[in-house]
């Protein structure tokens, strides 16, 4: 299959907008550094880990446990455990939208980073905790961490 770091390269090589790149390198770095994992790609999603998930209804399967997309109209993070849980922290993160489960970003030089990692870090450590058992729009309220 390949280094994953070159195929992840060899993607981001083909982002064409500038911006979207330049913030792609910038959270290649962030989630490189919070998560301790190597990126991957997944589709046309930059994965970090992965997690297990299993629901109710018998379906299972794995997932990168972080990751984001340089999409052309915005850059999209993923948080499968539900963007819902952090209403508090993207308050204060900065202009972004939301989806039940994204967080899309025009411009990572408008948002405060380090709100920003602390949200992707918890993310991270509740997907990785053990097996996942809630869908995004099932998530409880993240507790910040002390």
């Amino acid at each position: 299959m390949g280094d994953p770091s070159e195929a992840v390269r060899t993607y981001l090589d083909g982002v064409t907008s500038e911006k979207r790149r330049r913030d792609a390198e910038k959270l290649l770095e962030l989630m490189s550094r919070v998560t301790g994992e190597t990126p991957q790609l997944w589709g046309s999603i930059i994965g970090f880990g992965q997690y297990h998930y299993k629901y109710p209804t018998g379906r299972e399967g794995d997932v990168a446990a972080a990751g984001f997309a340089p999409r052309k109209a915005a850059t999209t993070i993923y948080f499968v455990d539900g963007i819902g849980r952090y209403g508090a922290q993207l308050e204060r993160l900065g202009p972004h939208t939301t989806g039940v489960g994204c967080l899309y970003i025009k411009d990572l030089d408008k948002i405060d980073l380090s709100v920003l990692e602390n949200i992707i870090a918890e993310s991270y450590r509740t997907l990785t905790d053990d097996t996942y058992m809630l869908r995004a729009r099932e998530g409880t309220p993240a507790t910040p961490a002390e």
